[in-house]
């Protein structure tokens, strides 16, 4: 730094910006843009104080020109300045000094801009290197050599450095394990091979530095990743801003955005796939207005979660279960949040429906197949019949779950709903106990992985139960496996009981990571739910306990959270929930951490009756927690959305036999099993943390991505008894349902898009006249969660300045545009564009961040890319699609193949493949890697309709990223997405009112879709079959007009039978069922027994009488 004070202090201009070059580009952020501006201002201010006009002019065309692009007003503002005598005659330049002072003033500002500048972290001061760094990192790179021999010897001789390491003639040694391998001898922690992706040697680490933990596994990448893009080029905050729960900046500029120090996660993990980062626009705007420099819209961001944190714990008892013999593992089904599975020490699984308190399954241990065991399995059998469950696991998509037991066994059984469990997969596993058990999906195949007391890991196929892989290095038995993947490399973590921890690829190759886990004995490890926080609890052979987070960039323990017990009773297990929660089951009770906190945040006993080390596991979305108690017991803590989940079932009764709508039978195909997997993030962690579907992206129809990571799950449906005759749920009066009209803006005449925030507390609007409406919901007696509610009205929000959120229209009538919007995953940001430029709005100021692409061609869709929020599609009304990176301001493709504009964008990250819709009716599937057209296919418009002009085809996907919804004014339609082939279709009769648009819900159980006759009606998304009809009465005055009637409808995101519609005379509407009723209508019965064959003929129409519907 001192040399480039100098040269500010000098005024060698050209000097510094070539020094500065050397570290950033002006549009690499908005931070670097600043810098540059500020400069290059200077710069023309001392042209214009010695009157040189002609280095001034030069200086405004060759140096401030390109920022005219990003702030027009900005610019125009600079020029004027040359037709002043004395430039300090502008008001906001009447303090201006002599050159000497102000130089010295913006030195001040630019170093400020500098420290806050995340491509100068670590830069500005020469690293504290640790003596052995050097040999650090040559003992990594000669491992690495070795690795790559052709014929690798055990104990290589390594002589020099000056050339290249190769082993000698193959002897039929196989690759060493680092366990034992010289090159790490006299390494206490060395890491086996170094950092292949982006992290370079000096990343910050706010503890020591032993070795690389996973950075070794990102391959090099043309994404660029946070640890390079920083927070955000124009202030879009860091990513996934939800886990920096306390952002604090340096107190010499509360102005600029700075990340937490608490969350270097944030600023340096890899993106996970279908966990997107914010975008980064990096040169489209100058976010300062002249001369200030306010970027104070990131203040905030995340304090919504840490209201009353303890509320979001679930401490209450709200069930006592007793299994009969003591819970040794247990797993709540990924999608039915209810469902518990449990294992104990005799062998014993049980499936529990804790919302009924009832057991739906008992199964005894046994062996299958005898026969086919091996023969030391018999011999010990034969010795001593007596096993225990050491883990039970579901696989991410709930069709199958796997027991390992104590005695080499491993059981994989079939799950169909309710109480059907079928025997699928036995395999003998390994020699002695089988000590983990986990689901993984490499290369898009399910797998089970196990591990054991014969000190390795093994890999088998979920379908066949054919043994893939074999993984040997370990030198004590393997203790638990935590399988995750980052950019696509799929690994395995393993922990042994030596306390050594290692990391495997899915290859022959041994293992790439070797170092010690706090603790040394018995550790299990874990990821958060979003997959991009690694953590770890271990318990010594002294009963002392750790629970650590890792900085994986580093291979560091990068915090330890406090509060055990000086020695535990037992070996402490461990659940995160939330992205934001840790538990763990020590000294008779439950201790909870906040992530971001390593002091204990609240300890619970549960009333009592826990024993010293009890067995934990939270459901899918964090509402409950079951813990193991004594006496064979069970407690389910819930806390406010679990208690109301587990209130549904109080008056039910459980029909074992009934046929439940929420649950897809399974497959074990291992094509569409692994691709399912997929979509539930099938490599989440293992051991004993949250092993769950990650969440699952849903491109909504509006072109945003939905986090599934809070969805409430849908009971299951009544028993369709055909005894009974099944009527269609008619909603004809307001007092039939709960339904709310918002506060209106009256400048407001049309709602044409329509989306809730991805938080589920506030509703979007884009309205025809570009102008966006915000509606928010606080917290408060009447609404102690703050989500939107039919029962409590929101505020139509503005900020102070008063200013709205108008986007960029052309000379044409806005209302004759085609409107569209996404919304950033963390609610910050709105993407969005009316017929003119697309505009990035910041939802907290209101403010416009920046515009891009002008027409001619006009925006008519836009999607984020579910893997990377840099990369937008974005459909246009010249029928091309645009894969656009805005982080470079390129068009990287161009998509041709619709005729018509494109109407709707739809991605499957599961199946990297995007999905597209136009008015021409036509649907495309493209490959979302290389962007060719995979197949096409026209709707079949029923005869006899002629779809209008303005006809759009809007699509979106189900939850499972394999099928998605087609709407069309005449019909829906479910398609398959790998063979685009039409699964389920509704038909609209010939003389019913159109189709306005239609939604899934959060949960895919239903369709919402409205019609232009203002009726709205639910279908059972399975069959597309109606269920409930509102008709307009009972939400339009009888003195509206009869042409007003739903545009658009949007569902909420985590709650399943909630909707909101908007209308074309402005309105915005909220519904809700009735809370007696909790549900919209009764399914139908299927038809002739069967719900999955597309209707021949077409179902009842909106306005249509009740009839033949079967």
């Amino acid at each position: 730094m001192k040399y480039f004070e100098d040269e500010v202090h000098n005024g060698n201009w050209d000097e510094v910006e070539k020094y500065l070059s050397g570290f950033t580009k002006v549009d690499d952020n908005r931070y670097s843009m600043k810098i540059f501006f500020e400069i290059r201002k200077q710069k023309y201010l001392e042209a214009l104080d010695k009157h040189d006009r002609s280095m001034a002019v030069e200086i405004l065309v060759k140096d401030l020109k390109v920022f005219s692009t990003f702030n027009e007003e900005l610019f125009k503002e600079i020029t004027q300045l040359l037709t002043l005598e004395n430039f300090r005659e502008n008001e906001q330049l009447s303090k201006y000094g002599d050159t000497k002072s102000a130089r010295a003033i913006m030195l001040v500002e630019l170093k400020k801009l500098i420290e806050a500048n995340p491509l100068f972290r670590d830069k500005l001061q020469f690293p504290n290197l640790k003596n052995s760094r050097l040999r650090t990192l040559i003992n990594q790179s000669l491992n690495w050599q070795h690795q790559l021999c052709k014929n690798p010897r055990s104990n290589p001789d390594i002589k020099t450095l000056f050339v290249d390491h190769s082993c000698g003639q193959p002897n039929g040694a196989r690759a060493p394990s680092p366990a034992n391998n010289p090159l790490l001898g006299s390494l206490p922690k060395a890491g086996g091979f170094p950092p292949l992706g982006a992290h370079g040697p000096f990343q910050p680490a706010p503890a020591p530095v032993p070795a690389p933990l996973a950075s070794w596994m990102s391959t090099p990448s043309t994404v660029t990743h946070p640890a390079v893009s920083g927070g955000g080029a124009i202030g879009l905050g860091a990513p996934i801003p939800a886990a920096l729960k306390h952002p604090r900046t340096p107190p010499t500029n509360p102005s600029v955005d700075y990340p937490s120090g608490d969350s270097d996660h944030v600023a340096k993990r890899v993106r996970p796939m279908g966990i997107s980062d914010e975008v980064n626009l990096p040169v489209n705007v100058l976010p300062v207005s002249f001369p200030g420099h306010g970027h104070g819209h990131g203040h905030g961001h995340g304090h919504g979660q840490a209201f009353n944190a303890l509320d979001d714990l679930p401490k209450a008892v709200a069930r006592t279960l007793n299994q009969g013999s003591s819970p040794m593992s247990m797993d709540f089904h990924p999608l039915q949040l209810t469902l518990l599975l449990v294992g104990t020490n005799v062998g014993d699984i049980g499936l529990w429906e804790v919302g009924s308190r009832e057991r739906l399954v008992l199964r005894i241990f046994k062996v299958w197949d005898l026969n086919a065991c091996s023969m030391p399995l018999q011999a010990a059998l034969a010795k001593d019949p007596g096993v225990s469950v050491n883990r039970v696991i579901w696989s991410p998509d709930g069709s199958l779950f796997g027991v390992a037991y104590s005695r080499h066994i491993v059981q994989i059984y079939s799950y169909h709903g309710n109480d059907e469990v079928r025997q699928h997969l036995e395999i003998d596993a390994h020699v002695g106990g089988v000590n983990d058990l986990a689901f993984s999906t490499p290369n898009k195949q399910l797998c089970v992985i196990t591990c054991g007391d014969d000190k390795t890991i093994k890999v088998w196929d979920a379908s066949t139960g054919a043994k893939l892989y074999t993984f040997e290095g370990h030198e004590a038995p393997v203790y638990s496996i935590c399988p995750h993947y980052k950019e696509n490399i799929q690994f395995i973590f393993s922990t042994a009981l030596d306390g050594k921890i290692k990391a495997w690829l899915y290859d022959n190759l041994g293992s790439r990571v070797d170092y010690e886990a706090p603790g040394r004995w018995c550790t299990t490890m874990a990821y958060s739910a979003d997959g991009t926080r690694l953590f770890s609890c271990g318990t010594s052979k002294d009963g002392d306990s750790f629970i650590v987070e890792w900085n994986e960039s580093e291979g560091a323990v990068k915090r330890t959270y406090l509060g055990f017990r000086k020695q535990s009773w037992g070996v402490v297990q461990f659940d995160t929930t939330k992205n934001r929660f840790l538990a763990a089951g020590d000294d008779f009770s439950i201790k909870f951490w906040d992530m971001d906190s390593v002091q204990l945040l609240t300890t619970i006993d549960a009333d009592g009756g826990l024993p010293a080390s009890p067995r934990i596991r939270f459901n899918k979305d964090g509402s409950l927690l079951a813990v193991s108690a004594n006496d064979n017991g069970i407690k389910i803590l819930a806390n406010t959305d679990g208690i109301r989940l587990l209130r549904t079932f109080e008056n039910l009764s459980f029909d074992a036999s009934r046929a439940s709508e929420s649950i897809v039978k399974p497959t074990v195909n291992p094509i569409s099993a692994a691709a399912v997997a997929a979509a539930a993030a099938a490599a989440t962690s293992t051991g004993l943390a949250d092993r769950s579907a990650s969440v699952v992206a849903i491109a909504g129809m509006n072109g945003d991505a939905r986090n599934l990571g809070d969805v409430k799950p849908r009971l299951t449906e009544e028993s369709n008894d055909k005894s009974k005759i099944w009527k269609l749920t008619e909603i004809n009066e307001p007092s039939q349902c709960r339904s709310l009209r918002l506060p209106e803006n009256l400048r407001v005449t049309k709602i044409s898009r329509l989306i809730y925030t991805n938080s589920g507390n506030a509703i979007l609007a884009l309205a025809s006249n570009a102008i966006h409406l915000l509606w928010k919901w606080q917290r408060s007696d009447r609404n102690a969660s703050g989500k939107a509610t039919a029962g409590v009205s929101p505020q139509l929000w503005q900020p102070s300045s008063g200013i709205l959120m108008t986007n960029d229209s052309t000379d044409t009538n806005p209302e004759e545009a085609v409107p569209c919007f996404a919304l950033s995953k963390n609610d910050s940001y709105v993407m969005s564009a009316s017929g003119g430029k697309i505009s990035l709005f910041n939802m907290m100021t209101f403010k416009t961040m920046t515009t891009f692409m002008p027409p001619p061609p006009a925006a008519t869709f836009l999607a984020f890319h579910p893997q990377d929020n840099n990369i937008i599609a974005i459909g246009m009304d010249d029928s091309t699609i645009q894969i656009y990176n805005v982080r470079v301001d390129e068009v990287k493709s161009k998509l041709k193949g619709h005729s018509k504009r494109i109407t709707g964008l739809a991605f499957s990250h599961v199946l990297n493949m995007l999905v597209s819709s136009g008015a021409d009716a036509q649907l495309c599937v493209w490959n979302s890697d290389g962007w060719e057209k995979q197949k096409a296919r026209f709707l079949q418009v029923p005869a006899g309709r002629t779809p209008t002009a303005q006809s759009d085809t809007r699509v979106q996907f189900h939850q499972d990223q394999i099928h998605f919804l087609v709407v069309h004014e005449t019909q829906l339609a479910i398609y398959e997405t790998t063979k685009l082939e039409c699964v389920k279709q509704w038909v609209l009769r010939e003389s019913s009112a159109p189709i306005s648009h239609a939604v899934f819900s959060c949960d895919s159980h239903l369709v919402y879709a409205s019609f232009l006759d203002a009726t709205v009606c639910v279908f059972s998304a399975m069959n597309l079959r109606l269920r409930c009809r509102i008709n307009p009465c009972t939400y339009l005055s009888p003195n509206v007009s009869s042409n007003v009637h739903p545009l658009v409808i949007a569902a909420h995101p985590q709650e399943p039978n909630q909707f909101a519609l908007g209308l074309s005379d402005g309105g915005v509407h909220v519904f809700e069922p009735l809370e007696s009723e909790g549900k919209w209508g009764v399914p139908p019965p299927a038809e002739n027994g069967s719900a999955s064959s597309v209707p021949a003929t077409p179902s009842v129409g909106p306005s249509g009488s009740d009839q033949a519907q079967r």
